[in-house]
């Protein structure tokens, strides 16, 4: 069986954490390290990504990988406690998947936009648009849990 125009289908655009750029990699070497062709710097990071509003739209609707979005607020015990744990989770979530936190109190308009109730809220967007949604904190077997079950 040969591959001939098939192979590019099977690289994945993936958005830089550092600098935003859109970098084509191919699916089976996300877990050789790879660095953004723009700036140089690695893809996967093993931490959660800060988005602003700014940035926000570019990751979700850019990336061909899923996106685990943090909604939260510096004030929110909750939340607090809850960020060791979706570190870990972003430490065993990449590079299948983008794991990034937005800072409500910064981003209101995306807490609008999303009508974002209560914080922590867990949020998994595919090909741009929200596929599954889960408010309150979580351990990390939790999150693990919660993402394995609808990344499907």
């Amino acid at each position: 069986m040969t591959t001939s125009s098939s192979a590019p289908a099977e690289a994945l655009h993936i958005v830089c954490p550092h600098c935003d750029a859109v970098n084509r990699v191919p699916a089976a070497r996300l877990r050789e390290e790879p660095v953004c062709g723009k700036c140089q710097k690695p893809l996967f990071t093993g931490q959660p990504v800060d988005l602003s509003s700014a940035r926000f739209l570019k990751h979700i609707e850019r990336s061909d990988l899923p996106v685990l979005v943090d909604f939260w607020a510096p004030w929110c015990g909750p939340c607090r406690q809850m960020a060791p744990f979706y570190a870990q989770a972003a430490q065993r979530l990449e590079p299948a998947f983008r794991v990034v936190k937005v800072n409500t109190e910064e981003a209101q308009d995306l807490a609008a936009r999303y009508a974002i109730r209560s914080i922590p809220t867990l949020a998994l967007f595919k090909g741009g648009r929200e596929v599954a949604r889960q408010p309150g904190a979580m351990d990390v077997n939790n999150i693990l849990a919660w993402v394995q079950q609808h990344a499907r």
